[in-house]
Parts: structure tokens; C-alpha cells; sequence
């Protein structure tokens, strides 16, 4: 905006400018108090919108969360193959891994051979899948 058309320029020689007393336009006082002072009375809206996580804190970080695992047992490979399995040189092929499980635990029997890929897996798990014909592999990340 050019000078020319400025509200200053009315203004010249009025000695505050529209501001009233002296010193009222730079004064503390008019803006609420200095830093974040008043948060909790008249900036108390202003604190909702533009720092709503002002106050408070974080919840507790345990040192040992609960870590959610998907596990899954022997007596469900069969089912399981039916729906995700894949056959590849007279081989059925199943990643639980992909599938998003964990681990595989020995429960139940196994019918048929299956070559498993999985991150984990207990020993008797390992051994009825061996029995059965098939192979157990690590499917480390």
C-alpha cells in the first residue's frame, strides 16, 4: 500500500494515533499477559483450539507391553491348505508366515505333508509335521 493512503498519514500530529492513552498500543496489558499466562482463565478457549494437548500428559509406557501374537496349532494345517495352500513339485506349500502367523504349536494331528514356512515353532510341532512326511523351515525376517 503506498504511504499516501496509509491511516498514519490522517493521523499525523494526534499523538496516539487512535490508541487512546499513551503507551496503550505497546502496553502488556493489552494482550493478556506476558507468555503463556492466562491459559487456564481468559485464554482459555484460544489454548482449546490451537493447543489442545497443553496440559496433562502421556499415558505410562510399561517396560513390557503386551505383545499380541497370532499363533496357530498342527490340527489346523488341513483346513488351512484348503483355502491358501499352493502345490509346487508334488509339494504342498504353505507360508504361514505370509498368512500372518507367529507361531505354530503342536496341538492335535497333522493328516497330510506340508512343507511350512514360519517364524516360530515348537518342537512338537515340528516333530508331528516331520512324521507326517513334511518339513518344517525358519522364516526369519
Amino acid at each position: 500500500m503506498a504511504t499516501r493512503l496509509r491511516k498514519t498519514r490522517k493521523l499525523r500530529g494526534s499523538r496516539t494515533h487512535g490508541w487512546g492513552q499513551i503507551g496503550q498500543h505497546r502496553a502488556s496489558g493489552h494482550k493478556g499477559g506476558l507468555g503463556r499466562s492466562g491459559l487456564l482463565k481468559h485464554h482459555f478457549s484460544s489454548m482449546l483450539k490451537y493447543d489442545p494437548d497443553h496440559f496433562g500428559h502421556d499415558s505410562t509406557h510399561p517396560p513390557h507391553p503386551n505383545i499380541i501374537k497370532k499363533w496357530i496349532s498342527v490340527r489346523d494345517l488341513d483346513g488351512l491348505f484348503a483355502k491358501f495352500g499352493t502345490t509346487q513339485d508334488n509339494k504342498k506349500l504353505l507360508d504361514l508366515a505370509k498368512l500372518g502367523y507367529d507361531k505354530l504349536l503342536g496341538g492335535g494331528q497333522v493328516k497330510n505333508a506340508y512343507t511350512l514356512k514360519i517364524k516360530q515353532f515348537t518342537a512338537s510341532a515340528q516333530e508331528k509335521v516331520k512324521q507326517a512326511g513334511g518339513e518344517v523351515m525358519s522364516a526369519n525376517d
